[in-house]
Order: structure tokens, then sequence, then C-alpha cells
């Protein structure tokens, strides 16, 4: 058992920055004695660093090499209950040989104050007064009112030697390790606040990996619903698709798609854009697949299935200035016919054998979804031939820039841009793929719009 180390003893200020026995080398600013609420001088200012260690990251010494970043100077915060002091002793030495900082505080409200940036580690004295607290109430009060004042930081439980099961409690509820007092000394202490330290690191560390495992399983179910996979059994087209959200580090945009075979052999599919880039109408665009895969799978298509569908959008919105465009075709089962409907949204690309690829006709474009009550929506007959190509998309890949300037993409320069990829031999996902990766290089970097592209094709 270690020798007890006499406690000093600070009696004139309550709350302070000690420097212990070598204050004046441990880097600790005088000007804090005796003013709590300021905080001690950060990790790794050129002022608060001992003699001979490198005072700027990255300086190079007499042979020109980098020098090794300076480790930071921990800083322990004591909340103690005795107002005469506090038990820290003498000396407290980091894995580095440098002097720990310490600060006292005799309340939680003192030590809410000194709770800056720069503390690692909080020792916690378990006999501490709680305000409100009565009694034989939650004797672990105090702690967990640190824990939750405090929870990136590592927190040491100090105790008496005959409490051993109020410490054993006090890692349980969230601190990292207990103390006796009476067996306290600096060595097992410095020890101490390195472990804690570490261990709470370790501990944040695999919080984080949990969280962020459970966040991917929860995206893949929500990318689930907002991509389908399309229902082709029994037919002869190929189907590729590319989704990017304009949403940083998100999975869900306002885009949607959807392709359904009925059991008459035709083919339908379908793409959209929510007005918006936010979860609310990512989540809409999933109701109005959802919604249109139901009604095209019950017989309904063209202008009934708009109207019907306009209807979902004007229930489901939480805005009435939220509007939806959308685009569906149904080839019919000899796969040279289809019916296009536009509401609002750009005319599909088609290309065919010895012919460039082109828009198909967009005359008969109706509004978009939920600006005009009572809308409708022609459906334009269109001859494919034996063998094809169609490409369905969002604005989000045409309304990208083309260098430094104002000019935009637009449908010309996107109908161009996907000739050259054909005259390359490009097909189906390979296409898709680099018909949006060099819409992302001419405008510089990554889209800001949510991009969908949808591709079917037909072979001879």
């Amino acid at each position: 058992m270690p020798v007890p180390v006499p406690v000093p003893r600070q009696s004139a200020i309550p709350a302070v920055e000690s420097g212990q026995a070598q204050a004046a080398s441990s880097g600790v600013d005088p000007s804090l004695t005796g003013s709590p609420r300021k905080a001690a001088a950060p990790a790794g200012n050129t002022a608060a660093e001992p003699t001979g260690q490198t005072p700027a990251t990255g300086a190079t010494g007499a042979t020109g090499s980098p020098t090794p970043t300076p480790t930071p100077t921990l800083t322990l915060l004591v909340i103690e209950d005795d107002p005469g002091g506090s038990a820290v002793v003498p000396e407290l030495l980091d894995s580095a040989g440098k002097p720990i900082r310490v600060r006292t505080a005799r309340n939680l409200t003192e030590a809410e104050r000194l709770l800056t940036d720069d503390v690692h580690c909080i020792l916690l004295d378990l006999a501490l007064p709680t305000p409100g607290r009565a009694e034989n109430d939650d004797e672990l009060a105090g702690l967990r009112h640190v824990l939750k004042l405090a929870p990136r930081h590592a927190v040491l439980a100090l105790t008496a030697s005959a409490d051993a099961e109020r410490g054993a409690e006090a890692v349980r509820v969230g601190a990292q390790d207990y103390l006796f007092r009476d067996e306290l000394d600096g060595r097992l202490l410095s020890r101490a606040i390195r472990y804690a330290v570490e261990r709470k690191r370790s501990d944040t560390a695999e919080r984080r990996l949990a969280e962020g495992r459970l966040r991917a399983q929860e995206n893949r179910r929500l990318e689930r619903g907002l991509l389908p996979t399309p229902l082709l059994e029994g037919s002869s087209l190929r189907f590729a698709a590319r989704y990017r959200p304009g949403r940083s580090r998100a999975l869900l945009g306002g885009d949607f798609y959807d392709t359904v075979r009925t059991p008459d052999g035709t083919v339908h599919a379908m793409i959209g854009d929510v007005c918006g880039h936010g979860p609310d109408e990512a989540a809409l665009g999933v109701e109005l697949r959802i919604a249109w895969r139901a009604l095209t799978l019950a017989g309904l298509c063209g202008d009934q299935l708009l109207g019907t569908l306009q209807q979902v959008l004007e229930h489901e919105r939480s805005d009435d200035e939220i509007f939806a465009t959308l685009c569906t075709v149904d080839i019919a089962p000899d796969g040279r016919r289809a019916g296009l409907c536009l509401a609002g949204h750009p005319a599909p690309l088609v290309a065919r054998p010895g012919r460039p690829a082109e828009l198909l006709p967009y005359d008969n474009n109706g509004p978009a979804l939920g600006l005009l009550p009572g809308a409708r929506w022609p459906r334009t007959q269109v001859d494919l031939g034996a063998e094809w190509s169609l490409m369905l998309y969002t604005d989000g890949l045409i309304e990208g820039r083309v260098g430094e300037g104002r000019e935009r993409l637009g449908q010309d320069g996107m109908v161009e841009l996907v000739r050259r990829q054909l005259s390359e031999g490009l097909r189906g996902e390979e296409l898709l793929r680099a018909t949006v990766n060099e819409a992302r290089d001419l405008n510089g970097g990554e889209l800001t719009d949510d991009v969908a592209v949808l591709l079917l094709d037909r072979t001879a």
C-alpha cells in the first residue's frame, strides 16, 4: 500500500489554478491565480511551454527535419468539499514527465466556471454536498450532475477507503475509475489520470463506432425505400440507374424513380423531383414513388394516374408552395411504342442505332404536380423502333455549370455529352456513371442539386 502523502492546503482562494511545486516551470499563467473565471493557457501555447520545448508546430530544427508537435499539457479539475484546500499531492507528472495542471473548485458552481475546453480530467469528491439533495436521497447526485455537465471529459471519483461500494457504483454510473482518499499519492493519481483520459477516449470512439453502425443500418433501410428494386421480371429490357443526393452527407434527396412491369407486359417507368432538398422533401418523394407503383399496378396510367398523384401530393405536403415534377413512360409489350406524360419535367433522351441521340417530343408538357388544381396532362405516343436506349433524368443533371462562368450544361449540352459517350461505346451503367461524372467535372465540383438518372435498353 502506498504511503499517504500530506495534502497541501489553500485557505485564501476558493477556486484557483494550482501549478504544484513546479508551477514556474509548468507553464501555468500566474495571472490566473485568484481569477476563477479565466481558463489556463491553451496547451501548445508558446508562453506555456517549459524551457526546451518546441514553441511551434511544424518548425524545423538545425538539420532541416520537422520538429515533432509538443504533447499538450494535461489539465485536472478537482472538485473537492474541503474549503481549506485540495486532495492533490505536490507534484503530478504526465507520461512525458511534464507537470499536470491542476484547478480546484469548492462546489459545482465554481466547477462549471472552470470547466473549459482544455480540461482533460475531473477528480470529484463523492462526499461533495449537492444543493437540493435531501437526506437518504441519491448519494451520487453530484456525480450524475458532473457527468451531465461534462459528457466528453474523463471523471475520477474520490471516496473513503471504507466506502468502496460507493466508488464501484460511481464507475457503474459513468466514472472511469475511483480512488481512495487516504491512499492517494502523486504517482497513483498521475497514473489514474492518464488511464482515465485514455479510457474515456476509447469509450467515446467505441460509442461513435456503434452509433455509426446504427446510422448506417438506418440509412440502408431509408435508401431501400427511396431506391427501389425494379419489377421487370419477364421483360427483355435492361435497367440501370444512378442516384446522387445534393445534401451533404445524405443518402436521401427529393428525387425519386421507379420501374414496374404490369401483367399485360407493359413496362412503366417514372422519374420525379420534389422541389427542395431537405428530409421532408425526401420523405414526400418516397410517398409519391410508392403511390405511383401502387396506382400503376392497379391499372392507372396517363392523365388519370397523374391526377391521383397530385391529390396525394396535396394531402401529404407540409406547405402549399411545394410541388413536384414528373415524367412517366409506358412501353408497349412489343417494345416498339411508348406513351409519354410530362408534368413540368424535362423530356427523356432516346438513342437509336444510326441516328444521333435526341430528346423525345415535349410540346405537350403539362404543369408540375401541385401547381394547378384540376390540371390535365396529355399523353404523347412515341415510336421507339426495334432497338433503343431511353434515358430519364432529373434537372440536377442539366443545371450544373460549365466552367467558371454562368453558363449551364442544359439539355442541349447533355445531349451532346451523351452522344459522345455513346460514340465511345459506353452503355448501361457505364454510360450513366460517365455522364454524371462528366457533368460534375464540368461543374468544377459536386453538383448542388439531387441527381437521378434511369436508363432502359432494348436490343434487337
